[in-house]
């Protein structure tokens, strides 16, 4: 449960707290002492599975009014502790996401961001990769997976297709194509300076990719959005390592830098294998999560994005899939 606090003029909260409380079940509600002249704030705590409701409805009363604020804060414990409501089928509560649509954006879209800090996240990452990769070294290979600077802006991108998000998509799509581009350029580089003549099993590992690589990047894009949808983000740790999109981009550089045009090319082929499987998987968990805008307009919107890059992704899937039989 998480607590959600509306800051506004004492005359927009008159009525809020008992409409949301009775309407929505709010476990409690309380209000800020108002001093005269000054804004004046009420918080709610509110359970998970309603959070989202109760914060679209706060959004529609407070439409028309131009100065208010509202904020989700967490709750490390509640005490005495709320009783469990059962619900109607008698079990636990529903599949939605507990996490919501406004605390996802904020934390997806962080990971999206093409700024210093993510090109730099991006070159260091490389730089192990390769050098994990180079000397044939397990533990440093999964040390640049963990990384994982590339994995955000992939999730973003299904995420702003799933909300019709324009901005966000874009946004995602520059930050993702930049940090392929330089990953790639900075792996040429290092494949330059120590060329590859030996092929070992950490290298040989990221120039094959089988029916089996893409079931492995369906099913670890699909767990990487349940983590952020049901707030487990410990579990994404296991998704970095399992669908890394930096060791396949390394080994592509250093194969194209090195002359080894047909090891590049698996290497190539596992790197879009990651990518479209992730993205397409990503989709799919938030729309079967409920992940959607809150007015109509919106979802109209975002239904003709997620038709689109659904078809974009299955397409480009079933191409990746004919190229690994081919190469088999």
């Amino acid at each position: 449960m998480k607590l959600i606090e509306v800051v506004a003029d004492p005359g927009d909260l008159d009525t809020l707290a008992d409409f949301v409380g009775e309407q929505y079940g709010a476990l409690d509600y309380w209000y800020s002492q108002a001093e005269e002249g000054r804004r004046q704030s009420i918080r709610m705590l509110v359970d998970d599975d309603k959070r989202q409701t109760v914060l679209d409805t706060l959004q529609n009363l407070l439409a028309e009014v131009e100065n208010y604020h509202v904020l989700v804060l967490p709750v490390e414990a509640v005490l005495p502790r709320p009783e469990e409501e059962a619900t109607a089928n008698g079990g636990s509560k529903g599949g939605g996401p507990a996490t919501t649509r406004e605390e996802l954006y904020n934390q997806i879209e962080k990971d999206a961001r093409l700024d210093g800090n993510f090109l730099i996240m991006v070159f260091l990452s490389t730089v192990v990769a390769a050098i994990g990769l180079l000397e044939d070294n397990v533990a440093v290979v999964i040390g640049a997976m963990v990384i994982a600077p590339l994995l955000g802006p992939n999730i973003a991108l299904s995420f702003a297709a799933t909300l019709g998000d324009r901005d966000l998509l874009l946004a995602s799509f520059r930050s993702a194509v930049t940090g392929l581009g330089f990953a790639l350029l900075v792996s040429v580089l290092i494949g330059w300076l120590w060329p590859i003549h030996t092929l070992n099993p950490e290298l040989a590992a990221r120039t094959e990719v089988g029916f089996d690589a893409v079931a492995l990047a369906l099913a670890s894009g699909a767990a990487a959005v349940l983590s952020l949808t049901s707030g487990i983000a410990s579990a994404l740790v296991g998704v970095m390592v399992a669908v890394a999109l930096l060791p396949p981009t390394a080994t592509l550089g250093m194969m194209l830098a090195s002359g080894h045009t047909e090891l590049a090319a698996g290497a190539a082929l596992l790197l879009a294998v990651n990518i479209v499987c992730v993205n397409l998987a990503a989709n799919l968990v938030f729309l079967f999560k409920g992940v959607r805008p809150r007015t109509w307009l919106e979802k109209r919107k975002a239904r003709q994005s997620m038709v689109w890059t659904g078809l974009l992704w299955l397409i480009s899937l079933l191409v990746l899939l004919i190229a690994v039989y081919a190469r088999h």
